[in-house]
């Protein structure tokens, strides 16, 4: 019997893929409160794009979601367990969009951009 890929305790960063070209850029971050077989429970804080300010911006109150990670509208990576979700934040680092907790963690987002 193989080990469950996520578990308790995981944390992952979840991009929900955008149909058309004006529906909401949204993003999650959170940690694993429960799984069963590609279903999560993640507790954490929704990422909204703001394009009046061309920026992510976090909203402040605790969410909880259940997804499917099977679900292929949905881009899962998954995270330190060491990450502070509570200071994620987004900046553009070489001219490059990452999410970082501004202590030695740093994630991509731009995955088909460029590269420098």
């Amino acid at each position: 019997m193989s080990e469950p890929v996520i578990e308790r305790g995981d944390k992952l960063h979840i991009i929900t893929r955008r149909m058309f070209p004006d529906d909401v850029r949204r993003h999650f971050v959170g940690e694993v409160t429960a799984s069963a077989g590609v279903v999560v429970e993640i507790q954490g804080y929704s990422f909204v794009f703001s394009s009046g300010r061309n920026e992510y911006r976090r909203r402040p109150e605790l969410r909880t979601r259940i997804c499917s990670l099977g679900d292929a509208g949905l881009i899962v990576s998954k995270l330190p367990r060491n990450v502070d979700l509570g200071s994620l934040e987004y900046r553009i680092v070489d001219e490059r969009l990452v999410v970082t907790d501004m202590a030695g963690f740093s994630l991509d987002i731009n995955e088909f951009g460029p590269s420098n």
